[in-house]
């Protein structure tokens, strides 16, 4: 099997996945994936496609992982392993979408507005 690559967003974050046949070691940023995701949640997340599935321990992954804070990250990198997924076979994707791991979930923070605090914030009403 050739290498598949596939790209997951969310947030800010991007993710470029590059799966080949192999024993299930994750290379985040030349880094393992505890290494880089210290929390057991966000691993689980990331894992969350290959364990449905059942192929955990047949794939490898090589990630480039850029923006956003550690929980898009996270999530950018489940999109874009179920990606990869679906293109090794295709019978996987109503497994997936079923879960709504094929799902770009497109919120954004949204901007802030002038004369404002914060984007919807407003400051505190005086009457006098």
């Amino acid at each position: 099997m050739e290498t598949i690559n596939a790209l997951g967003r969310r947030k800010a974050a991007v993710a470029r996945v590059y799966v080949t046949e192999g024993n299930g070691v994750i290379t985040i940023n030349k880094r393992a994936l505890d290494t880089y995701f210290p929390s057991s949640i966000l691993q689980y997340v990331v894992l969350q496609p290959l364990n449905l599935l059942g192929v955990a321990g047949n794939y490898d992954v090589k990630v480039n992982l850029r923006g956003g804070g550690y929980k898009g990250q996270a999530e950018a990198l489940r999109l874009a392993i179920a990606r990869a997924l679906v293109k090794i076979n295709p019978e996987d994707k109503k497994t997936l979408r079923s879960e709504g791991f094929m799902t770009r979930d497109s919120r954004e923070v949204e901007r802030k507005k002038p004369g404002r605090p914060k984007a919807r914030k407003r400051f505190q009403f005086s009457k006098r």
